[in-house]
């Protein structure tokens, strides 16, 4: 699993211990973890949320009348910075 992966669990699980069903999807360049928010959240459980998605690259709410509330964060995968990334090209 790359580091990604690993942060985004990592993240995943400390929202599941808050009581937050949650999810985590590999993508191209991040992994994503979403929460939906079913329940009120008191103001000490917001504090704890944030301090968890804090460490992720981006986070934040989506809330539609539809869907109700999730909560969403995103931690970008590494680019290489060493080696053949461009892929076989012309030589000069």
């Amino acid at each position: 699993m790359p580091a990604s992966g690993v942060s985004a669990a990592a993240l995943a699980a400390r929202l599941s211990a808050l009581g937050l069903l949650t999810r985590v999807e590999e993508h191209l360049r991040h992994t994503s973890v979403e929460a939906e928010m079913t329940e009120p959240l008191s103001a000490g459980s917001w504090r704890e949320v944030l301090d968890v998605v804090a460490e992720a690259d981006r986070f934040g709410l989506l809330a539609t009348s539809l869907n109700g509330r999730t909560l969403w964060a995103v931690v970008r995968k590494t680019v290489p910075t060493t080696g053949d990334v461009g892929g076989p090209g012309p030589q000069r």
